[in-house]
């Protein structure tokens, strides 16, 4: 955003902060995903073959793909955004992956948005893993959901806001712009 009086407010999350939030959340949901397996099927057997962690790493890269491309669905499904409208990819220098979006959303449909791949990628593959007794799925599901501590700081911010009023995604940083209403 070039002009300061476009906007009411800027939300812009603290990757330090995030990175901890979501180091945190990964040791305390992949221990209760563990605890609730043992629970429900009465322990599993610990055996990681060198294919099965390098399996688990390549389904969490596959999944952190569809993370992000999920969000690029929430804004065309949601948010009415043209597919040519949207960008995705690594930002290396600051470690994340992205998806955005040149187009102002409603709130409405950018927490929306932020929230689907929590789903999709994170809390879907923990309910296959117990369904399909694989450990290593209610692990990806676990890290997966914990990787949206990002998407969760940055709704957290929007529920302070009117459904209605457009926000307007930064196509480089992690940062939103609460757009004044006309």
């Amino acid at each position: 955003m070039e002009n300061q009086e476009d906007y009411l407010s800027v939300i812009e999350i603290d990757l330090k902060k995030v990175t901890w939030s979501s180091f945190i959340m990964t040791i305390l949901l992949s221990l209760l995903g563990i605890f609730f397996y043992i629970w429900l099927y009465g322990g599993f057997e610990v055996i990681f073959s060198l294919m099965d962690l390098l399996l688990f790493f390549i389904g969490y890269a596959l999944l952190i793909v569809l993370h992000e491309a999920f969000h690029l669905i929430g804004f065309y499904l949601f948010g009415k955004v043209p597919w040519s409208s949207m960008d995705y990819g690594v930002n290396l220098k600051m470690g994340i992956a992205y998806a955005t979006t040149n187009i102002p959303l409603p709130n409405r449909a950018m927490k929306k948005a932020l929230l689907l791949p929590f789903w999709t990628t994170g809390v879907l593959p923990m309910l296959i893993g117990f369904i399909i007794q694989s450990p290593m799925l209610v692990l990806l599901g676990a890290w997966l959901i914990a990787g949206a501590a990002g998407d969760f700081a940055m709704y957290k911010e929007l529920k302070r806001y009117p459904n209605d009023v457009l926000i307007k995604d930064d196509p480089v940083k992690p940062k939103l712009y609460v757009l004044k209403k006309d």
